[in-house]
């Protein structure tokens, strides 16, 4: 099988939406469908409700034009099977997903000076989940972090839980095989970082 990852770009929108429209997540409820745009860079604090499934969508659509909402996509065979959600930490801070999901971790901002890309969600179509798909996603992103002159990539998985609907932020093992090390935790959360500093550019992440 032929694993291909390409950056989120304006043209991308519609075969998103769509991943979005038919990929299982959350809770299985499509009224649930989050299209991942709790995480990006747009200021929510000013949000009292969370916003409806076809506000959602709309939002997604605009993010991405915007290039508020960013991250990279995983095709099988040509296919759009994978998504994870990265971007610039200090960019983010002020998004729903810190406000109202992780504001615990939140307060473990560290060196405002340190440039850091992180990682919030994985989405991966069923038939493709338990095959290193999430993996490589990880993996390509590091080496991209390091080209764009990222000092670290940060990941923030919870410690255990039997609830599917949290495994979106990837698992503790996930991270470490690539060379993630325990940076902050708080009582449910690890905060892991990779740093890239001696990491290596591979020719796949290049051009």
């Amino acid at each position: 099988m032929n694993i291909e990852i390409k950056k989120l770009t304006p043209e991308h929108v519609e075969e998103y939406i769509r991943f979005f429209d038919t990929t299982p997540h959350d809770d299985l409820d499509p009224a649930s469908t989050c299209y991942c745009v709790s995480w990006c860079s747009d200021d929510h604090r000013g949000m009292t409700e969370y916003p409806s499934r076809e506000e959602r969508r709309s939002m997604a659509s605009e993010y991405i034009k915007t290039g508020k909402l960013q991250g990279y996509l995983a095709y099988a065979d040509g296919k759009l099977a994978g998504w994870c959600n990265a971007n610039t930490k200090s960019e983010c801070m002020n998004c729903g997903g810190w406000l109202f999901t992780m504001p615990e971790v939140r307060k473990l901002q560290g060196n405002t000076e340190e440039k850091v890309k992180s990682i919030y969600c994985f989405l991966i179509a069923p038939e493709m989940k338990r095959k290193g798909m999430a993996k490589q996603l990880l993996h390509y992103i590091c080496q991209d972090a390091k080209k764009q002159g990222f000092d670290y990539v940060e990941a923030y998985p919870w410690k255990e839980t039997t609830d599917e609907r949290l495994f979106f932020m990837g698992f503790v093992d996930l991270y470490k095989n690539l060379g993630f090390e325990i940076h902050g935790e708080t009582e449910n959360k690890f905060v892991m970082r990779k740093s890239l500093e001696n990491a290596q550019i591979l020719n796949h992440c290049q051009g």
